[in-house]
């Protein structure tokens, strides 16, 4: 009989996704939701829909996930709040790292058989599209003072030491920037309504990985009995620069590309331009000069690893862009 699964984040982008994998495959599974999560508009149709089972908690207060894994043999730990703007606040590492410890403890007092961490390729050093990053490259982002990135690096180096020091069943999978239909909120997807309603003005000067959401959630939940105990993967696929990213997202949308390269120094200054309203109105800007910085990087990786061990499907970007785009038209966000 197949373990229980608990699933944290459940209610996320890639949660869902998880929640529709643990289910086809048949796993039992439990869901693990914060209470009173904001509503997507147009509102998704309730996990409770779902022949799973709902517990309401918030990894960041302890006491209201107590118990919750006992009965399970597996937890994927997907909750986690990638806020890049403002690209300080604490609230990010109350739910990344300090989340990632409340998780760990659940997964001590349950006795669970394996756990697998969803991290970010963010905590590896990236490279070039002729040698991307892989998981041997130590963290280089620090450079970029986003409390997201800092964050996940430390809650990386939690699952490891309990690895190394408690003996603990885990696995390590870090996607790239994951795009596919049932973005609600929407979080990386949000790219794709930007460029779509005509909202950027040009392309930055670097590039990053993409990967299908359902590739992820394949792979993550291949990590309950693939994959070697104490290693990362990198969950990606394509590299691209932003200029032919855009050109495909634009192609497929039936929209023009901007065409316009935003120079770094020009989108340095503007970053900081940003960063100098968001002090005087004590909001966010429209970005801000971390986000500038990551986006005139090439953050390019290798999936090598995952696809030899953890069995990574390899969906045709054009594919996640078109099911993305055509669930956003079906729910009126485009």
């Amino acid at each position: 009989m197949l373990p229980r699964v608990l699933v944290t984040g459940a209610n996320g982008f890639l949660g869902r996704h998880l929640v529709q994998q643990l289910l086809a495959r048949g796993y039992p599974v439990r869901a693990l939701v914060r209470p009173h999560s904001p509503t997507p508009n147009p509102p998704l149709p309730p996990l409770s829909s779902l022949p799973i089972e709902v517990w309401e908690g918030d990894i960041t207060r302890p006491a209201s996930v107590a118990g919750c894994a006992n009965g399970c043999g597996a937890i994927l730990h997907a909750a986690a709040l990638a806020q890049v703007n403002p690209a300080r606040d604490p609230a990010v590492w109350a739910v990344n790292d300090g989340g990632t410890a409340t998780v760990l403890q659940l997964a001590r007092q349950a006795g669970i058989s394996r756990l697998v961490y969803v991290g970010t390729a963010n905590v590896f050093g990236f490279g070039s599209r002729q040698h991307p990053g892989n998981e041997t490259r130590p963290f280089s982002g620090q450079r970029y003072g986003l409390d997201y990135m800092d964050s996940k690096r430390a809650a990386t180096g939690r699952v490891l030491r309990a690895v190394a020091q408690e003996q603990l069943p885990a696995v390590l999978v870090h996607p790239t920037f994951m795009l596919g239909p049932g973005d609600a909120r929407p979080t990386s997807n949000a790219l794709l309504l930007e460029l779509y309603h005509g909202r950027l003005p040009g392309y930055p000067a670097g590039g990053k990985n993409y990967v299908h959401v359902r590739d992820v959630a394949v792979a993550t939940v291949n990590a309950l009995t693939q994959g070697r105990v104490g290693e990362s993967y990198i969950l990606g696929n394509q590299n691209l620069s932003y200029r032919d990213a855009f050109a495909l997202m634009a192609r497929l949308m039936g929209v023009r590309p901007p065409s316009l390269l935003l120079p770094p120094v020009l989108a340095r200054l503007y970053g900081a331009a940003c960063d100098a309203k968001a002090r005087t109105t004590g909001r966010p800007a429209r970005l801000n000069s971390a986000m500038v910085a990551v986006a005139n990087d090439g953050h390019y990786f290798s999936a090598q690893k995952a696809r030899a061990e953890l069995s990574l499907p390899q969906t045709d970007l054009e594919q996640a862009i078109t099911e993305a785009f055509h669930w956003f038209k079906a729910h009126h966000y485009a």
